[in-house]
């Protein structure tokens, strides 16, 4: 009677339980991808909050480095930030502080009140030219009495309203830009001064410390590594022979020494190159057979230690 393998432990389940079928029995070990935590920048290790074998939750504190030469960088960002904005605020005011658009309007005034004395000094010697009473010297100089304070007041007003301007738009669009990337710069500077405090990003176990209190960190280099449960993985070779057996999200027992029974792995990886048994792998076969790497993640990940020999089976329908 031919076997009918099923690619799920749930669907054993429901048919009332599965069995380990026998004489497909793949040796393997445990592996895990670890997470190697350092800071991005160099520095002199001041706080380590975390011990080798140490549970952590997801966002606690691990480590801090010396934040001095981060914190002067941000104070510099956040100089330079507070100046392009002064600049770009001059720009985009009026040209002249209201101080000294008062002097010009108050020169406006001075010019208007001469016009006023000039209009009326002209009217008087145009009436006076026309009976006779003014020269013709009288009325040109009185005619240009009037131009010259009608031009003043001209030039006066003009003037408020230069003062009143702002400077050109490419001067603005320059000095915006020069905020937008005053910006950026302060951004960057607050990112690497909190980058220097590192948080867990997953929930896990530190599995080992390299750096102690007082030493410096080389930038890119870790200082803790963490191994978060669901990077725990079964890594076991399966022959030629029987790698159609396998699947993708098929459900594989594992068993090893002192572990509890029932412990189940789901295929996550079956590789496609086909390699010899390497001299580590704790096979009952004979050497050099042709085998495949397959890769499974186990439900519970907490019976199992990186490194550990283990055995995997095919799971199959009663």
């Amino acid at each position: 009677m031919r076997t009918r393998w099923l690619p799920a432990v749930a669907v054993c389940l429901l048919a009332g339980g599965c069995q380990v079928s026998s004489g497909l029995e793949w040796q393997g070990w445990i592996e895990a991808d670890l997470l190697f935590l350092g800071p991005d920048d160099s520095g002199r290790l001041v706080e380590l909050a975390v011990v080798e074998g140490q549970q952590v939750g997801q966002g606690a504190p691990l480590f801090s480095i010396d934040t001095a030469l981060q914190s002067a960088d941000e104070a510099a960002a956040r100089a330079g930030l507070a100046q392009a904005v002064a600049r770009l605020a001059r720009l985009t005011a009026a040209q002249q502080r209201p101080q000294e658009i008062a002097v010009i309007q108050a020169t406006q005034k001075q010019a208007r009140a001469a016009l006023d004395f000039s209009t009326s000094e002209l009217e008087r010697t145009r009436a006076l030219a026309s009976h006779g009473n003014a020269t013709k010297q009288q009325l040109d100089q009185a005619q240009s009495n009037f131009d010259r304070d009608t031009a003043a007041l001209e030039n006066a007003a003009r003037q408020i309203d230069v003062a009143r301007l702002s400077s050109r738009q490419e001067d603005i669009d320059a000095a915006q830009d020069a905020v937008d990337q005053a910006k950026a710069q302060w951004a960057n500077a607050q990112a690497r001064l909190a980058r220097a405090k590192v948080a867990a990003p997953a929930a896990g176990r530190i599995e080992e410390v390299y750096y102690r209190l007082g030493e410096v960190v080389p930038p890119g280099k870790p200082v803790v590594s963490l191994l978060p449960p669901g990077n725990i993985k079964v890594r076991f070779f399966v022959p030629e022979t029987s790698l159609a057996r396998v699947k993708i999200d098929d459900a594989v027992a594992v068993s090893c020494d002192g572990c509890p029974a029932g412990l189940v792995a789901r295929v996550s990886f079956i590789s496609r190159q086909a390699e010899f048994t390497p001299p580590v792998i704790y096979s009952l076969e004979e050497r050099r057979k042709l085998v495949f790497m397959v890769e499974a993640r186990p439900d519970k990940p907490e019976f199992f230690h990186v490194g550990q020999p283990v055995s995997a089976r095919a799971m199959a329908a009663p």
